[in-house]
């Protein structure tokens, strides 16, 4: 019995992990579309930013490039404050200012 080199078990689970990344970004974008109210929007939509940061990491990981990861950190940054906007939002609409 062989064993595999590192190498080759780390691409393995960076693909499996990039499936599973995709896979879930899918059913967020559906929950983006179909939403029932705004706060589910918006998870939906933060969820997705994160995801999809999660994934440039890993692509950045397969390609063996890591100014690629930067690239994540802005969007990381954008969600954050999306979240802040709609909270300040939603806050000002439940005390009717």
């Amino acid at each position: 019995m062989s064993l595999l080199p590192p190498q080759e078990i780390t691409l393995y689970l960076l693909s499996f992990a990039t499936g599973l990344f995709i896979l879930a970004s899918i059913f967020y974008f559906i929950r983006v579309v179909k939403g029932p109210s705004l706060p589910d929007i918006v998870l939906a939509v933060d969820t997705l930013s994160y995801d999809l940061a999660v994934f440039i990491v890993l692509f950045s990981l397969l390609c063996n490039s890591p100014l690629l990861a930067v690239g994540a950190l802005p969007l990381v940054l954008w969600a954050y404050l999306l979240d802040m906007y709609v909270s300040k939002y939603l806050v000002k609409r439940e005390l009717g200012d």
